[in-house]
């Protein structure tokens, strides 16, 4: 009984609005340029009742976006407290921070950092084409379970545009360490994905993760309060 009252107050927790202004502002400090978007959703509930709601943008957020006169990136990337508010605070900046290293290596381009709360994978899909990007990859807080109430996932889709199934995107998942799976793999495991993609010109089912594990470092050099 005590392990399930423990578990239902992560999951509770989990559901806790994201602090995304904070979040930005350290993106900010990094160097890291955001944008700060939104969904119609209106409140945690909502997100829960209309998950139609959370796959798109709201009209002001795309207006922002066709307003931008940015060249077109390789990636959109984008972040959302999805279901897990607790998963993006945890582990989002030194996941982010795996990343964008990880792309750097690779010479993967990518956009200003798109900040959603409130959202469905299949936002990233507006975003990208919005943006014009080659791909895009959503990192996101997935259902809290009875083990785990700190899980990220990224969804990555190439030629991104509202209507894409999920079918036509690659998932990591579990990224959660030291439980689960570490920064630098998950990193360096979307960026080989992401050049394939690109290289391929799809996503999905038809593009495998092969790649070597000998080429996946460690976290050790990748902590978020490196300068």
């Amino acid at each position: 009984m005590l392990f399930c009252q423990q578990q239902h107050a992560l999951a509770r927790d989990a559901d806790q609005p994201w602090q995304v202004g904070a979040f930005a502002e350290a993106l900010a400090e990094k160097g890291w340029p955001s944008l700060q978007l939104a969904t119609p959703i209106h409140s945690r509930q909502h997100y829960l009742q209309r998950p139609d709601l959370g796959r798109r943008l709201d009209q002001a957020s795309r207006a922002t976006l066709q307003t931008l006169a940015l060249p077109a990136a390789d990636v959109a990337l984008v972040v959302s407290d999805g279901l897990s508010s607790t998963a993006v605070e945890q582990h989002g900046l030194p996941l982010l921070a795996a990343v964008i290293a990880a792309y750097a290596e690779r010479s993967l381009s990518i956009g200003p950092i798109c900040l959603v709360p409130n959202a469905r994978v299949a936002v990233a899909d507006e975003i990208g084409a919005l943006l014009g990007a080659k791909a895009a990859a959503i990192i996101v807080g997935e259902r809290p379970g009875l083990s785990a109430a700190d899980s990220l996932g990224i969804y990555l889709t190439y030629a991104p545009q509202p209507g894409r199934t999920d079918a036509e995107r690659n998932c990591l998942s579990n990224i959660r360490p030291p439980a689960g799976m570490v920064y630098s793999a998950a990193a360096a495991k979307l960026a080989y994905l992401t050049g394939q993609a690109l290289q391929r010109q799809l996503s999905g089912v038809g593009l495998k993760d092969d790649l070597n594990q000998a080429d996946i470092g460690t976290d050790a050099d990748l902590a978020w309060d490196k300068p």
